[in-house]
């Protein structure tokens, strides 16, 4: 278990806490200049934080009130750069025998071994500007493992390459990770690969840890509005919490919301969110059991179809305008002749109605 609290003021603020247990990857997400590369390199101790600790396992890599402060050498941290960082006149098999630390006789094995492990085998004797950028990167990885590390930082490897070769690698990533029996911490301020890619998230903000859980758990069911807005969720909207026929429901605009869980909120001012996926089209040519879940009306703004899912923008007049996107197999958008301009009634899920503060 990797364990990080790291406070500091200069040369720019850090207020973080996160761990990252054994086999996971955690993702760290926030937009550019959020800190996230600077809490990377404290915990290879490229960097020194001005308070806090990090540990690994049984091992103590920095405390600041014992005065222990490991250097990057006697730390076991293999990291990954996002220009990879690689000795342009060395080979690749020179790139990694550079680091092991074993008798030579053994070093031509445990290198070949490792690029076997990255699926690069047979590539042993180009140099670097004769790979493309994903061979790079897996160079940069298997170098990074050549010092068997107890953990693996990434800091936006997966930048520099193009979409087609990034889904690859992301497959080859989660390959390799069933096999690293070690946390691995994730820069990228994509939130599409985090979500892909991580066990669990931590959003950071100007130096500051917002919140830490699985995916489903941020980007669904983040613990406030500010972290709702960093995340990009797609359905925020304000509301009030009010008695209506007997029981607590969202108040927003002309509509009262039935809602599963009011998570202790009581009567008052409150934000609310959905995922697009959890609102439910009142179909025209297959009637829904769940249709009369909080019904809502609106006209079609906006269509648009990417890789099989339709996104449709509602505008909602007797919710002050207000806009709602709704996720739909592309299919289904195609049976139910969605055009804009068209009125349509959806369902918001009531369990699915997630409340938080402002």
């Amino acid at each position: 278990m990797l364990k990080v609290t790291l406070q500091q003021t200069r040369p720019s603020s850090l207020n973080v806490e996160f761990t990252c247990g054994k086999g996971e990857i955690l993702a760290l997400v926030g937009p550019s200049g959020a800190g996230k590369s600077t809490v990377l390199r404290c915990i290879a101790g490229l960097q020194s934080p001005n308070v806090g600790t990090i540990s690994c396992k049984d091992q103590t890599w920095f405390d600041s009130d014992s005065q222990i402060n490991q250097t990057p050498q006697q730390r076991s941290v293999g990291m990954v750069f996002q220009n990879y960082a690689l000795f342009p006149h060395l080979t690749v098999i020179e790139n990694i025998k550079l680091v092991l630390d074993v008798d030579k006789s053994n070093q031509q094995a445990q290198s070949e071994r490792l690029l076997a492990q990255v699926n690069l085998s047979g590539l042993e004797q180009r140099y670097p500007d004769q790979l493309s950028g994903g061979q790079q990167q897996r160079v940069a990885i298997a170098r990074a493992l050549a010092r068997q590390p107890e953990v693996l930082l990434l800091d936006e490897p997966f930048s520099a390459v193009d979409k087609v070769t990034r889904r690859k690698l992301y497959l080859e990533l989660n390959t390799l990770r069933r096999e690293l029996d070690m946390p691995i911490v994730l820069v990228t301020h994509d939130l599409d690969e985090a979500a892909m890619l991580a066990d669990n998230l931590c959003v950071i903000h100007q130096g500051r840890t917002l919140q830490q859980g699985s995916p489903e758990q941020v980007l669904y069911r983040p613990d406030n509005s500010s972290i709702a807005r960093q995340v990009d969720v797609r359905n925020l909207h304000s509301a009030r919490l009010v008695q209506h026929q007997g029981q607590l429901q969202l108040c927003w605009h002309d509509y009262y919301f039935e809602v599963s869980a009011t998570n202790g909120f009581t009567e008052q001012n409150i934000y609310w969110t959905l995922s697009p996926s959890k609102v439910l089209l009142h179909q025209r040519v297959r009637p829904s059991h769940g249709e009369h879940e909080n019904p809502i009306t609106g006209f079609i703004q906006e269509v648009v179809t990417l890789r099989g899912i339709t996104t449709v923008f509602m505008r909602i007049e007797q919710a002050g305008n207000s806009s709602l996107q709704m996720d739909l197999p592309e299919h289904v958008a195609i049976r139910n002749d969605l055009k804009i301009g068209e009125t349509i009634t959806v369902s918001l899920l009531s369990d699915a109605i997630h409340l938080m503060a402002s």
